[in-house]
């Protein structure tokens, strides 16, 4: 698959930002915060618990903060996209898979709410079944719905047993 020729700054940006997170994600990141926290406490006697002193630490963390939420949402929006490209190549593969869930994601949310209840009715109805990998689309499961209800020689069948009745 080619890549994005992304060029000059770009490039750069994506570069750094990769080594970035990487870097603080790990525990020599997390060592040199803690260490910069211990120096700063230690260095409160020198300068009299000032509110200079204090502003310091604030500034740097505010500042950290502030780059490092940019950082994470780039790292979140990269994986959240790879997963997605991932599932939607699998509905794409699998047979009796509903394509309507490739690309979900792009739906509003009063469109996910609608087949958030068509997927509740999928559950509700494979309660009843005895199996549960019997079904495998919402598609699929309503039409295995409806011929169970129509067939009453079916064991799933939803049809009230009367104990009375011979088997």
């Amino acid at each position: 698959m080619p890549r994005n020729n992304t060029s000059g700054i770009g490039e750069y940006l994506e570069n750094f930002s990769k080594a970035v997170c990487r870097w603080t994600g790990g525990s020599s990141a997390f060592a040199m915060a803690c260490a910069i926290v211990v120096i700063w406490l230690i260095s409160g006697p020198f300068f009299g618990f000032s509110d200079t002193w204090q502003l310091v630490i604030n500034t740097g963390t505010t500042v950290v903060t502030f780059l490092m939420v940019f950082l994470i949402q780039r790292s979140q929006n990269k994986d959240s996209l790879a997963v997605q490209l991932k599932l939607n190549e699998i509905v794409a593969a699998l047979h009796g898979a509903s394509n309507q869930l490739i690309d979900v994601e792009d739906l509003n949310e009063d469109e996910l709410r609608a087949l958030h209840q068509h997927y509740a009715k999928l559950v509700s109805m494979s309660r009843n079944d005895a199996s549960l990998t019997e079904s495998h689309s919402v598609e699929e499961a309503k039409a295995r719905h409806i011929r169970k209800v129509q067939d009453p020689a079916s064991p799933n069948s939803e049809r009230k047993k009367d104990p009375a009745q011979p088997r």
